[in-house]
């Protein structure tokens, strides 16, 4: 029987091995709660309380955008095409609500109410492709609690399409992160909309209306891309960021910043130190060959073998002596292989630490020789040990 005392020495091993990993250099970020991802790797360098409930505020507007976006890429919605505002939507466009400024029975195409919502965060902008979509917002925010349902976001609810003050609307910045993370992966056609930094209106019955980009880090020399910055007076002020320099991306949520200021400083802060310590390293390519495998009586002696995702891993500046692959199986594979059929491991090793476990996949069919060539393999390999 194990006793309790070694069982506690064996997870607080676990717990200062993971620490050494993830916390290589020491940070602290002014924030209720934050979390940093790198994009490629997907493995997490900070996070602060990352599962804290909290209220999104304008956050929730990256779903809004993805259940548009996602009809666009079915076929099911154009950008091209218009909806009509209704009362409901152009309430929203009163002073204390971040609008896009649209007109009751203004038509307006799907691809300006995008740019309404994403560039200058406009609540009225919201509720008119909602209901465009849906018929109502309540049934596009059904919409919106499936998705994240759907993507992994497992503590969040939506109640509306915008974020504005409901208790029934609440997510954590790891949900935020991981609906970032696929709006990222899955609509890079759509992306661009969130680097724009200026959208000017059209608007019915008065000037042009030209309103900035309220991501604060588009204007800093950083590779800054997006996302989406929010505010609710219970919340304070929250931003989800992401970076991009040459082939890295880094992807950061905080929320509860204490001002502007500070939810700019601490993000930015975030953002340039998983850069600046940490170095992402590719492991291996989708559908490219890693290694070629011995087979047992197959009318060819090796099989090659291939992985089915990217593997990234990212490690410690300076680090990277540390990181070790190998390839396991059990071999020789006895033929036939038919291709596809998971035929050993690629483990990924940090230090002591294994950080990954990926399927190595034969890359074709190896038919299984004829009678007289498996009895002749099979003598030599007992003669020589050669098969």
């Amino acid at each position: 029987m194990i006793k309790p005392n070694i069982i506690k020495l064996f997870l607080t091993v676990l717990f200062f091995i993971s620490l050494s990993f993830k916390s290589f250099a020491i940070i602290s970020v002014n924030a209720k709660t934050a979390i940093l991802q790198d994009y490629l790797s997907g493995d997490i360098l900070y996070e602060k309380d990352a599962d804290v409930s909290i209220y999104p505020a304008s956050m929730t507007k990256i779903m809004t955008s993805i259940i548009a976006f996602d009809l666009i890429k079915k076929g099911e919605l154009s950008l091209d095409e218009k909806f009509i505002v209704s009362e409901n939507a152009w309430r929203l466009s009163t002073a204390g609500y971040s609008s896009m400024f649209i007109m009751v029975n203004d038509e307006v195409s799907v691809e300006n109410l995008l740019r309404g919502i994403i560039v200058a965060s406009g609540n009225d902008a919201c509720v008119a492709l909602a209901e465009g979509i849906a018929g109502t917002e309540a049934e596009f925010a059904v919409l919106m609690t499936e998705k994240a349902i759907e993507i992994g976001m497992e503590n969040t609810n939506f109640a509306n399409s915008s974020g504005i003050n409901d208790p029934n609307n609440y997510s954590t910045v790891r949900d935020i992160l991981i609906m970032s993370n696929y709006l990222i992966k899955n609509y890079p056609e759509y992306y661009h909309y969130y680097k724009e930094k200026d959208f000017t209106w059209d608007r019915t019955g008065g000037d042009p209306i030209k309103q900035g980009n309220r991501n604060p880090l588009l204007y800093k020399n950083m590779g800054a891309d997006g996302i989406k910055t929010g505010y609710l007076a219970v919340e304070k002020y929250s931003l989800a960021s992401s970076i991009k320099k040459k082939e890295r991306r880094l992807i950061a949520v905080g929320s509860g910043f204490t001002s502007k200021n500070e939810r700019s400083r601490q993000s930015a802060k975030l953002l340039t130190w998983g850069l600046t310590n940490f170095d992402t390293i590719l492991i291996g390519k989708k559908n490219e060959i890693i290694s070629e495998l011995d087979v047992w009586q197959g009318k060819k002696k090796k099989v090659k073998a291939y992985i089915t995702e990217d593997i990234y891993k990212t490690i410690p500046k300076a680090k990277k002596k540390y990181l070790k692959v190998s390839v396991n199986y059990e071999g020789p594979i006895e033929a036939p292989v038919s291709k596809n059929d998971i035929i050993g491991k690629l483990n990924v090793r940090y230090k002591d630490e294994t950080i990954g476990s990926y399927d190595l996949v034969a890359f074709e069919d190896v038919q299984k020789q004829n009678i007289i060539s498996r009895i002749i393999t099979s003598i030599n390999f007992l003669i020589w040990g050669d098969v």
